[in-house]
């Protein structure tokens, strides 16, 4: 690194390897590394290449001087387009979605970016996601950039050209496993591609979230729909599949539960010392799931994304855990509420359906609200208040498709959450929960007379 940088760009990568001492102690054999990347100057990973695809573009004639950069982005590659935009005098426009934490959005915005937030539920290609919009941005904004960092190859060449030499010189090729999340891609396929090349026996191992398509496609070779639903951690899996994800260089990928990913990033921070954000959380409970793989003379590297400050007002803030059911609570939970009618299956109705066929199957099952799916995906909700209203006001409703008058769709929680945590998020506006048992790949639904019971 330069003693003096010309500009914080100079400061970009270089980021420091630590070794973890108490949080893998007694579960994982070997050595185990973490590469911080915190320190970057936008605290995050995605500095490296949100500066790459600017250059690459810049030398293709592809953003011009005093151009607009837009982008789709969770917070951190925005943070580092924002960065770069103002040292080379860009302007930038970036979509995220609603799930993002505040502070992300926040940090953008003190950049001079213009952030517009996007609903999370809706399909990639539904014209309200951040994905469209940011693409229907860059057809109406004159001289403008779209970075696409899930296309743009740009992003998996930054990492091959910097993340995985650095790894491989701070271990001096002593490293057995590449440990990272997967969302973009870019990171997993650039570093672990230069890694392979120099060792081939080194094995990349991909950390996906329940809700993403990544580790069944990897698997099996299907873009199955079906495994998509809201998930909570923020940085890792997709509901579709980037450019720059190359599964040939994943040799395995590791789903880990909102609830273990988020306990973890606390973890880090009090057992470690080192104030890393949510994706870090992900890598390491992924981590010691897989810790029966290794042996005492493995050196794995773990990368931590992003810096915790992202996170204050949710992993580390104890009303959001609580909310959420995270936070351990003495007695019931949603796995005793419903393990009076596990064998029954969750009813839902299609979004093509008509309200008269939504109508027929509450009655026939008994249900007084249930989920209304597209393609196997929950994307709202149906419930007999709603129903009787859209009936009531218009007759002919009865043949109006079930979207036409669903309504939000209905949380998904832990198995492990807590009655008092279950009771708050039932509401007048949200009168069921689903609930999802990972383990057993299995969903149910608990509505508010179910909690009632249990709490009389």
């Amino acid at each position: 690194m330069k003693k003096i940088c010309d500009t914080i760009l100079d400061a970009i990568g270089h980021t420091p390897m630590v070794r973890l001492n108490r949080i893998p102690r007694g579960v994982v054999n070997g050595t185990v590394l973490v590469k911080l990347e915190t320190f970057n100057p936008g605290n995050s990973i995605k500095d490296r290449m949100a500066v790459k695809m600017i250059e690459d573009a810049e030398r293709a004639g592809l953003l011009k001087p005093g151009g607009t950069i837009i982008e789709g982005t969770s917070g951190n590659t925005g943070m580092g387009l924002a960065i770069a935009a103002v040292v080379k005098g860009y302007k930038c426009v970036f979509t995220t979605t609603d799930k993002q934490s505040k502070e992300k959005i926040d940090a953008l915005k003190a950049f001079g970016a213009e952030v517009i937030v996007c609903p999370t539920n809706v399909d990639p290609e539904d014209p309200r996601s951040y994905y469209s919009v940011s693409s229907r941005l860059v057809q109406e904004v004159p001289n403008s950039w779209k970075a696409n960092q899930y296309d743009n190859l740009s992003n998996s060449a930054a990492h091959y050209e910097q993340t995985g030499p650095e790894i491989w010189d701070q271990t001096d090729g002593r490293v057995t496993h590449l440990v990272v999340g997967v969302g973009t891609g870019g990171t997993v396929s650039g570093a672990g591609r230069y890694l392979k090349e120099r060792n081939p026996r080194i094995k990349v191992w991909g950390i996906d979230t329940y809700g993403s398509v990544f580790k069944k496609y990897k698997e099996t070779g299907e873009f199955d729909k079906n495994e998509i639903y809201p998930y909570i951690t923020e940085g890792i899996g997709e509901d579709f599949l980037p450019g720059n994800v190359d599964f040939a260089v994943i040799d395995h990928l590791e789903k880990v539960t909102d609830k273990d990913a988020a306990m973890m990033t606390r973890r880090i921070a009090r057992e470690e010392g080192i104030f890393a954000g949510n994706s870090a959380g992900a890598a390491m409970a992924g981590l010691l799931q897989l810790a029966r793989h290794f042996t005492r003379d493995d050196m794995v590297v773990v990368i931590f994304h992003d810096h915790g400050t992202r996170y204050l007002g949710k992993m580390f803030n104890d009303e959001w855990m609580r909310a959420r059911g995270f936070l351990e609570k003495k007695g019931l939970t949603a796995r005793d509420l419903v393990a009076s009618h596990r064998e029954h299956r969750l009813v839902s109705v299609d979004y093509a359906d008509t309200v008269a066929r939504a109508v027929q199957v509450m009655t026939e099952s008994g249900y007084s609200q249930m989920p209304v799916t597209r393609d196997g995906r929950v994307i709202g909700s149906v419930n007999e208040t709603c129903l009787y209203a859209a009936l009531r006001n218009d007759p002919a409703a009865r043949t109006a498709p079930v979207d036409a008058v669903m309504q939000a769709a209905f949380p998904f929680v832990d198995i492990s959450t807590g009655i008092d945590a279950l009771a708050a998020m039932i509401t007048s506006d949200n009168p069921a929960l689903l609930v999802r048992d990972f383990k057993s790949d299995e969903t149910f639904i608990l509505t508010r007379s179910d909690i009632m019971r249990a709490m009389a």
